[in-house]
């Protein structure tokens, strides 16, 4: 995840968008076939740019295009170099940039929120019928079955993973509007220029929405989701595996989960991974909403704050997943606790209809 949003990856894209639009351009016959040839070579050539001095150009200009586009046209042919760029502008370059970084951290984001959905579908399936004592406002409350707890979370976690992947594939979306958000210049070809710009990277072909950021809002918040489902789950397990409980514990990792001070201890380190990221999220969410009154057909400092916050979203995401992944596949189950706890209780074991809701919520997994 640390890749797709670095440096490296932030120029790879822009330049990608670059080479995009002047094939595009050329398809529809604004710019040269020999004009979109060297500036794909001159794209290619501009990988090997330093980062670090490229990022303080963008910083002393304000956006990375800036700086970007002048090295490029440095390289190019003084006949040549008007082509490049033609009918875009910078924001064009950076919400395309971003829109690519938040498909491929989605693909990662997939993988490990479906790890933890097995895992926890898994649980729930081989404890449904166990008996255990469930609880309410953290008091002893009537019987479940203990793998109810686990189809439940899965459900969350499985809701929340397939809207990211929905509000992705709908807002992940080309921006190419130009100056002013009418792609003016481009001789009543910027339809046919976008749709083929769109193709190429990958994106979905749209009008311009670079005043509208009600896409960005949406995938940060369908983010705080996923974080907010995964940390219901940690917070769970940990509660699940306090000394006066001890019904489930992570699993034994050597370095993992002690204490520098006192080495009876054994910390649900996982669950803190992700109660943390799940702290931090709601704040970052709030920012992107804050960022919606932008204003006319550019917005200062709502659009630009929205890269950081989106890829901070995604580490913390990854983070959690990835953590809870390795405590729900091999989460120890204590069934000796839970019937002692049960038993203490003094409520009977009477689950209900816990056995056939966990399967009604396993059977539900996949469809949401």
């Amino acid at each position: 995840m640390l890749a797709i949003f670095d440096d490296a990856a932030v120029l790879g894209h822009a330049l990608a968008f670059e080479m995009a639009l002047a094939a595009a351009e050329a398809a529809e016959g604004l710019i040269s076939a020999a004009a979109a040839d060297a500036i794909s070579h001159a794209c290619a050539a501009a990988q090997a740019l330093d980062t670090r001095d490229l990022a303080a150009r963008a910083a002393q200009a304000g956006t990375l295009a800036i700086p970007l586009v002048q090295s490029l046209r440095a390289a190019l042919p003084p006949e040549v170099a008007p082509a490049l760029h033609r009918g875009a502008t910078s924001q064009d370059v950076a919400d395309c940039v971003l829109m690519r970084q938040v498909q491929a951290a989605d693909a990662l984001l997939q993988i490990d929120l479906g790890r933890v959905v097995t895992a926890l579908g898994r649980l729930a399936a081989r404890y449904a019928e166990t008996p255990a004592i469930g609880r309410t406002l953290l008091q002893d409350a009537l019987p479940i079955g203990f793998g109810l707890r686990f189809a439940q979370a899965a459900v969350g976690i499985d809701e929340a993973k397939t809207r990211l992947a929905a509000d992705v594939q709908s807002f992940a979306r080309l921006q190419f509007g130009g100056a002013a958000g009418t792609r003016a210049g481009l001789d009543g070809r910027g339809a046919a220029v976008a749709a083929r710009l769109a193709a190429t990277l990958g994106l979905g072909d749209a009008a311009p929405w670079q005043a509208r950021r009600v896409g960005p809002a949406a995938i940060g918040t369908s983010l705080g989701l996923v974080i907010g489902a995964l940390g219901k789950c940690a917070r769970d397990i940990a509660l699940l595996a306090q000394n006066g409980v001890g019904e489930a514990q992570e699993p034994r990792i050597p370095g993992r989960g002690g204490s520098s001070a006192m080495a009876h201890k054994r910390n649900p380190t996982g669950c803190q991974v992700a109660l943390s990221a799940a702290l931090r999220a709601p704040g970052l969410v709030a920012n992107l909403l804050a960022g919606l009154p932008q204003e006319w057909e550019r917005g200062l400092g709502g659009w630009q704050a929205e890269g950081p916050v989106l890829a901070d979203l995604c580490l913390l995401a990854s983070g959690s997943a990835a953590a809870l992944a390795v405590v729900t596949e091999g989460l120890e189950v204590e069934e000796g606790a839970i019937a002692r706890n049960l038993a203490t209780a003094g409520l009977g074991s009477d689950i209900g209809e816990s056995a056939a809701l966990t399967a009604q919520l396993l059977a539900s997994l996949g469809k949401n």
